[in-house]
């Protein structure tokens, strides 16, 4: 039996978490740690999927035949690095069109990750495919009976955004529509930046995957979230899950990512239609200033716009003036900018279908 349990976000929300097998390499596990959970904890692998469901339709509108748009639709959300589900603002997005919304914390990530491990770690994007898998086969078998086959919405966040990115790509004719929050598709330096230290990187990678990679992250990423952020959103997230300073980084996962962002640069197949949410401009994060309520100071949104262009036929790149590297939770006006330009295309796109 579906074990569903009540999740951390409260009323209007259940986790359901699968057993992804044993984690048998030890250098991912910080033994020194003491554990309230046993020894052997730390080498569980599991992922947690999140699910909320929309409210059941009104009596009158049952007897119309009034639907609302997306009731045959259902999202799955990844999140980004050093980071979780918790908007619990987005998923009300969905399930108030009637979707179904559901979001994966991934293997080390938020829900998922437990006393002793290394957070956020994965040696190759492709390792995802197994709590990818497992969420949709659960969707699939959680799906009202009554209706034909549902529509599926991937709706990735940064990192989250490259791996379902490359998973659509490897899956061809599984994702109806592709929505990306700030995805992380190329690196910072830039692709000529990034081919000059990726030899560097698999190398420090190949003898030592758990060797620290140098990273400036003075906190103000989270501290422009704090400031202008939706409070019933920012109120809620957990700061050993999302921590102010990003997890640390290392030399094995940055290979992987870099991996990513080269399977992007030459070029991805995604057969559905993509819509790509950036901020209209970036700004670096030296010192702290009100510039940084404004902009996303995690990414180089040009090169991000310039790399989406390469996922797929059909890709719609939105830039937000004012918006945050998570566009949702960035301040009122941007964030309502995103809102409204994610509603355009979500309807568009469903009545194309009819």
């Amino acid at each position: 039996m579906i074990d569903w349990r009540p999740d951390v976000l409260g009323d209007g929300f259940e986790q359901l978490t699968f057993e992804l097998g044993i984690d048998d390499d030890p250098g991912l596990v910080d033994s020194t740690r003491d554990t309230q959970q046993g020894p052997l904890n730390a080498h569980q692998l599991v992922a947690t999927l999140v699910r909320s469901l929309p409210e059941p339709l009104s009596w009158w509108n049952r007897l119309t035949g009034r639907q609302r748009g997306l009731e045959d639709v259902d999202v799955l959300y990844v999140h980004g690095w050093s980071d979780y589900f918790f908007q619990a603002d987005l998923a009300r997005f969905w399930t108030l069109r009637g979707a179904r919304f559901f979001a994966l914390d991934l293997r080390r990530y938020g829900r998922s990750l437990r006393p002793g491990q290394t957070a956020g770690y994965i040696a190759d994007l492709g390792d995802y495919d197994a709590e990818i898998d497992f969420a949709l086969a659960e969707m699939r078998a959680s799906a009202p009976r009554s209706q034909e086959a549902r529509k599926l919405v991937l709706l990735g966040h940064s990192t989250g955004g490259l791996v379902l990115s490359l998973w659509a790509s490897r899956h061809p004719g599984i994702a109806d529509a592709l929505v990306l929050n700030s995805p992380w598709l190329e690196l910072q330096l830039s692709a000529r930046g990034r081919q000059m230290i990726a030899p560097i990187v698999n190398l420090g990678a190949k003898y030592s995957p758990l060797e620290g990679i140098p990273q400036l992250d003075y906190g103000f990423y989270a501290r422009a979230v704090r400031t202008v952020g939706p409070a019933s959103d920012v109120e809620r997230i957990n700061t050993e899950w999302k921590p102010e300073q990003s997890h640390p980084v290392h030399a094995g996962w940055l290979r992987a990512i870099l991996a990513g962002h080269d399977s992007v640069y030459r070029g991805l197949n995604i057969e559905a239609p993509v819509c790509v949410l950036l901020s209209r401009r970036s700004a670096l994060p030296t010192r702290w200033s009100e510039e940084l309520t404004r902009a996303d100071s995690v990414l180089d949104v040009d090169d991000i716009s310039r790399a989406a262009l390469r996922l797929g036929p059909s890709v719609t790149v939105e830039r937000i003036d004012g918006a945050l590297h998570d566009v949702f939770v960035s301040g009122d006006v941007p964030r309502a900018d995103a809102y409204a330009r994610l509603g355009r295309f979500a309807q568009g796109w469903r009545c194309a279908l009819d």
